[in-house]
């Protein structure tokens, strides 16, 4: 991160901005620093303070002369600031506080909300449902359900279960589920359920196979262990991963991995969010991911991050972050990496966070 002095040497012009003959000259490099703390994922807060603090009028209407991607005349020479930028600085401003207020909710109702917000969208966003209800232990479901019906007046199954979409079925029987977490798996009936599972995604039915009352049942009432066993004999029936199957089924395989393998999954998630060309939706995740994760773990998600994408988290992060949101979120990382034996990982109270 830039310190305010290595700004001030950065922009020559800064100290020679004076009036010279009643004339003010331009800071162009401020402009540009100006621009560049605005152009997303976050804003530079520091760096704005430093240069719109010595700012006075004749530097403030030469910048709206000088940047036409933010501003704009109309027929009466109005420098008009565009609509669209306007909602973007805003969002921008707001993934720090964001980021804060999800950090502090307890849990549950974070996830609760989280949950509506999701159902609110649509079909585009059932994939955060999927995570919710695969990722966190049968407790903390129930917990969550329960703070649901307490914000919203109504039971996240039967929300659910008015959606009209392929993948209600499952939807409803994920968010409703409540699994065995113990440590007994029946290797007879996981190699069964493998086969079953084999034989049912190389049929005909293969675009419906999300509506298949066996494998959603499978899916919604084994423990992960017992799943993780079924994902390991697939392979060694079949000599191929499941995953590679299940690239025309995205919300099965989501559901799979997420209940088999999240970090992998969470790597996944914060890669594509971390892109430059990446949608709002999809940048959300990175602070969902890094609050939710934090107390459960984010040590494990930042090896395989590292792992499939030769970079650390939180070098990858103060790469392509900004200011105070890409500083709470180093921080978060660090923490554990820091002190992981102070991490809590199970709990269905854990504060930050939800074990899963």
């Amino acid at each position: 991160m830039m310190t305010e002095s290595s700004i001030v040497q950065s922009f020559p012009s800064q100290n020679t901005t004076l009036k010279k003959k009643n004339k003010v000259m331009d800071p162009p490099d401020d402009f540009e620093a100006f621009s560049k703390a605005v152009s997303g994922f976050g804003v530079d807060e520091d760096t704005m303070i430093l240069i719109l603090g010595k700012w006075h009028s004749e530097q403030l209407r030469s910048f709206r002369k000088r940047t036409p991607q933010f501003f704009s005349e109309d027929e009466c020479l109005f420098e008009r600031l565009d609509d669209n930028q306007i909602g973007f600085w805003t969002k921008e401003f707001l993934r720090f506080k964001n980021a804060v207020v999800q950090w502090t909710m307890h849990p549950w109702e974070r996830d609760a909300r989280l949950a509506h917000e999701a159902i609110t969208k649509g079909p585009e966003s059932f994939g955060l449902l999927i995570e919710i209800a695969c990722t966190r232990s049968s407790e903390e479901l129930l917990g969550v359900r329960k703070a649901y019906q307490s914000l919203f007046n109504q039971s996240i199954e039967d929300v659910v279960s008015r959606i009209q979409c392929i993948e209600r079925k499952l939807l409803v029987a994920l968010v409703s589920s409540y699994r065995y977490e113990g440590v007994q798996v029946n290797d007879s009936t996981a190699r069964s359920e493998a086969r079953t599972l084999g034989t049912a995604i190389r049929t005909s039915n293969k675009k419906n196979l999300i509506e298949e009352d066996k494998i959603v049942r499978m899916l919604t009432i084994r423990s992960k262990l017992h799943l993780k066993a079924v994902v390991k004999f697939y392979k060694d029936l079949y000599g191929r991963d499941i995953y590679k199957d299940l690239e025309s089924e995205m919300r099965l395989k989501e559901t799979i991995q997420c209940l088999c393998n999240p970090q992998t999954y969470f790597s996944k998630v914060l890669i594509d969010a971390l892109k430059d060309d990446a949608e709002d939706d999809t940048k959300e995740a990175l602070t969902r991911v890094i609050v939710t994760r934090n107390n459960v773990d984010m040590k494990e998600i930042g090896e395989e991050f590292n792992k499939q994408y030769g970079v650390p988290l939180s070098r990858k992060i103060d790469e392509v972050a900004l200011g105070n949101y890409k500083d709470f979120l180093v921080s978060l990382i660090d923490r554990i990496n820091e002190n992981p034996s102070e991490i809590p990982i199970t709990g269905s109270s854990t504060e930050g966070g939800a074990s899963g």
